[in-house]
């Protein structure tokens, strides 16, 4: 950490009087002890930490922005627009565990989405004390939800007069409101001997709990507003102090109901102070001025405190020193004076180091002390005039530093400490300070890489997890993993690198001598704390730049080399012992993810040439109806499902067939092709629908893979364009009219598939009109996370609608060419049946498909089979 944020520029985006308004409506809302806004940045998919309060910014900087995609309550809030209430670290662990293990300490959180209409600005995120029962947060999630609306709207406002919404600087940090009554007030009065009059202002009669309005001002009724013995001594004070003798220290005394109070009398001559007032008395009483102060608890314990031997200061919320006896400066080094007022990484920059950081969050987060160890620099260097360094011959330069939080501040102690555990740190006592950016991330925890990598199977997903999470948690810059093939090194993934520079160590052998290599052959991690040392080490070696740090990490997964991984930082750097052995463990984490990501390649290319082999390579043809199918695999997770389409020759008919086998993989692809072959068979021999369907599920059943099917089957003859249908648990087809309408086709349909042997699927008739369009499709067509799968349909029948009707040709009953995935007959396309221009029903297909084809995000499969029916000589599209 270097630092605070500095807040002192001027930002970009919203003004800044708005977002510091809103945190601390927040903070009220919620009773929270901090919070932040994030916004979205100009970059899209990432927001951005815009204003935080009640929290250090230098010190949650890993924070300060957040990519949508990932599985944090703030990326989800705002990508489903649904609040988030996590009451306690139970509860986030359970639902964001990543999160949960980037953040390990007891506290509660409540996130928000910042909207209005259909506009999604960002997150308002506040942090709050633990919960036992989530339901206690309701009522706050109801009152911070009205203050994101109101920021919602105020931000509409403002992206309607055309003023930047997005945020792309460094969040503003600002001071939450106190906890508790401001210690220090002060209150003024006078007192004019001659009449006897007292007269108090506002703070005055508060501070004395005197009675508003009703007060006679009088010197006697000001006496009857403390304490009874203070009572007695206090006509003298005044009566001395208007003849000149007034008390040269401010006076300690008590109201009534106990509280203290710090009064301090002069002579009024002037409006002068006790330091103008002349040297001698004069003749005749003179008027009185005073203040009363309420110093809060801090005077006292500020007093007591600075004969304390051990050292104590106080930080505030904002991790500035407010507070520091003199024996903490002594500790740790820096004068009292140099300390007080600024923040402590700034004023002690070698506590800028992750276990100090580490603990310094958890008590901001969490009311639990923490107790840590902590070792300060060596002694200065001799002095200019040859007299010995002055060292440390009885105290040791090991400090145990104790944090205890409290509302408002948080107070440290340290005392030197003659015995070190164990497990603390055993740095070189002339260690280079650690690096600021490397400093900024968290003591990087193993469990917070092992919870991401569990979500990535392919060589690919595991590569970003390690650029997203380790690169930027140690301050790299650059990365490079190599897998092993046959004895040979080959790339996977880089970043950062010049462009080619890496391509000469492609496939490399094992008997090279590079650090890359070596790395994996010996199983010992190298690295290099500047560039100058690896050319020393490997000379002759090719370098990407004359500046910066190199770690080389073996990726050894049970014994078996994997690969290595390449870490590049862009500055000279020092790597810890514990840093060192932090990054080694990683890399055996790093080495099994890849391992497992290798196993699925092997699995995901065999079920991809087996589901290819089962899909249809061209669909049954007939002359007076058109088809056209589409099919796209997943990106998540084990790419290959078993969603499968079909045209299959049913007597004089067609059977239009769309299904989805449950999971993913080879097993699911092979459940796939049997069903197919299955309905392919029963459609063949023209059985009615409910026959094909109950005989499918019965060997389903019969064959008892562990897995169950939807099917939607729909016989259709293309004469007269009645079609019979039966649905197993399968989404209800679309209909398009020729005139432009589109509606849901209500079929009653029966369970799954491979469920109930004695299942039942009645069928249902409907009409297909020529130009008509029917779409049959799978669920990963229109579903998406966090949001109701009838939102999708809906948005497909828009599509549908929007994407024009097949091109309609009056053709005789002669051959016309269809095909699985048909991308229009020759020709120019003709009118559609509405009078809009006609379109191929391949680019129909191709339009519904177009979003989910381009989109990197897609958790599901997807199959898509559209049907129309051609104008024949005797049909006429008007009738019904």
């Amino acid at each position: 950490m270097t630092g605070s944020a500095g807040d002192e520029r001027k930002p970009s985006g919203p003004p800044p009087a708005l977002l510091t308004g809103t945190v601390a409506e927040a903070l009220r809302a919620a009773d929270g002890s901090a919070a932040g806004v994030y916004l979205c940045a100009a970059t899209p998919g990432l927001l951005r930490l815009s204003v935080l309060t009640g929290l250090p910014g230098p010190l949650f900087r890993p924070w300060w922005r957040v990519n949508v995609d990932r599985p944090f309550p703030v990326a989800e809030v705002h990508r489903t627009g649904v609040p988030v209430v996590l009451a306690n670290a139970t509860e986030a662990m359970r639902r964001y565990p990543q999160f949960a293990a980037g953040l390990p300490f007891q506290f509660g959180s409540l996130h928000v989405p910042v909207t209005a209409g259909d506009r999604a600005f960002g997150v308002l995120t506040v942090l709050r004390s633990a919960l036992a029962d989530p339901a206690e947060a309701l009522a706050g999630r109801e009152r911070l939800t009205a203050v994101a609306d109101t920021l919602g709207a105020a931000l509409l406002r403002h992206a309607a007069d055309g003023r930047d919404v997005t945020w792309d600087d460094e969040p503003l940090c600002v001071r939450p409101p106190a906890a508790g009554p401001a210690p220090g007030r002060v209150g003024r009065f006078s007192w004019d001997p001659a009449t006897g009059a007292v007269a108090v202002d506002e703070h005055a009669r508060i501070l004395l709990g005197l009675p508003g309005g009703g007060f006679p001002g009088t010197l006697e009724a000001l006496v009857r507003a403390v304490d009874a013995t203070d009572a007695l001594r206090l006509p003298g004070l005044f009566a001395r102090t208007a003849r000149g003798r007034p008390p040269p220290l401010p006076v300690r005394l008590r109201t009534v109901d106990g509280g203290l109070r710090l009064l301090e009398l002069w002579e009024a001559r002037g409006a002068q102070s006790p330091a103008d007032a002349p040297a001698g008395s004069p003749a005749a009483p003179s008027p009185v001025a005073g203040v009363l102060l309420d110093p809060g608890p801090g005077a006292l314990a500020d007093g007591a405190a600075d004969l304390l031997p051990e050292g104590v200061f106080c930080l505030d919320r904002m991790g500035f020193v407010v507070y520091a006896n003199p024996r903490a400066g002594q500790l740790l080094g820096v004068p009292r004076e140099l300390l007080v007022g600024r923040s402590l990484w700034d004023s002690v920059p070698w506590l800028n180091q992750p276990t100090c950081e580490e603990h310094l969050r958890g008590v901001l987060l969490a009311p639990e002390p923490a107790h840590f160890h902590v070792r300060r620099p060596s002694p200065a260097a001799p002095s200019g005039d040859g007299g010995p360094a002055q060292g440390r011959p009885y105290e040791g330069d090991w400090l145990r530093v104790s944090l205890y939080p409290g509302a408002d501040l948080v107070t440290c102690t340290a005392v030197p400490a003659s015995r070190v555990p164990d497990d603390a740190l055993a740095e070189p006592a002339d260690a280079p300070p650690p690096d600021a950016a490397a400093s900024t991330a968290p003591f990087y925890r193993p469990i917070v890489l092992a919870i991401a990598l569990t979500e990535a199977v392919t060589a690919r997903q595991v590569s970003a997890v390690v650029m997203r999470e380790l690169l930027p948690a140690f301050g790299g810059r650059m990365l490079a993993i190599y897998l092993l093939q046959e004895r040979h090194l080959y790339l996977a993934w880089e970043s950062g690198f010049p462009r080619g520079f890496l391509a000469p160590f492609e496939g490399v052998g094992l008997d090279a001598r590079l650090p890359g290599v070596e790395t994996l052959t010996t199983g010992r991690p190298l690295f290099f704390d500047s560039m100058q040392q690896l050319a020393d080490a490997y000379p002759g070696i090719a370098l990407d730049a004359e500046e910066g740090a190199r770690a080389f990490l073996p990726l050894i997964a049970s014994g078996r080399p994997v690969g290595s991984c390449i870490l590049g930082f862009d500055r000279s750097r020092s790597f810890g012992s514990e840093e060192r052995t932090v990054l080694t463990a990683l890399a055996g984490l790093i080495a099994h993810a890849m391992e497992k990501a290798q196993r699925y390649d092997t699995e995901a290319a065999l079920a991809r040439g087996l589901q290819q082999a089962l899909l249809p390579r061209r669909l049954s043809q007939h002359p007076r109806v058109e088809t056209a199918g589409r099919y796209l695999p997943g990106t998540e997770g084990m790419d290959v499902g078993g969603d499968w389409y079909d045209v299959v020759e049913a007597g004089d008919g067609l059977a239009l067939v769309i299904g989805d086998v449950q999971g993913h993989g080879v097993q699911a692809a092979a459940t796939m092709g049997q069903l197919r072959s299955a309905v392919r068979a029963f459609a063949l021999s023209d059985r009615p629908p409910q026959e094909v369907m109950g005989g499918t599920n019965r060997l389903l059943i019969d064959l008892d893979p562990g897995q169950f099917a939807s099917c939607c089957y729909v016989r259709l003859d293309p004469a007269t364009g009645l079609a019979r249908a039966a649905r197993a648990g399968h989404l209800p087809p679309l209909l398009r009219h020729p005139d432009g309408r589109t509606e849901v086709v209500e079929l009653p349909g029966g369970v799954v598939l491979g469920v109930d042997p004695r299942a039942h699927y009645p069928v249902t008739e409907l009409r297909l009109e020529p130009g008509a369009i029917l779409a049959l499709y799978t669920d990963g067509l229109v579903e998406r996370p966090g949001h109701d799968i009838d939102e999708g349909i809906a948005a497909l029948r828009r599509a549908l609608a929007e994407a024009g009707g097949p091109a309609v040709r009056t053709r005789p009953d002669g051959p016309a060419p269809a095909s699985a995935a048909d991308a229009g007959a020759p020709g120019a396309p003709a009118a559609a049946a509405d009078g809009a221009p006609g379109r191929a029903l391949g680019a129909v297909a191709d339009r519904l498909t177009a979003l989910a084809r381009h989109s990197a995000d897609r958790p599901d499969d997807i199959a898509l089979l559209l049907a129309t029916r051609r104008a024949g000589r005797n049909d006429h599209p008007w009738r019904a």
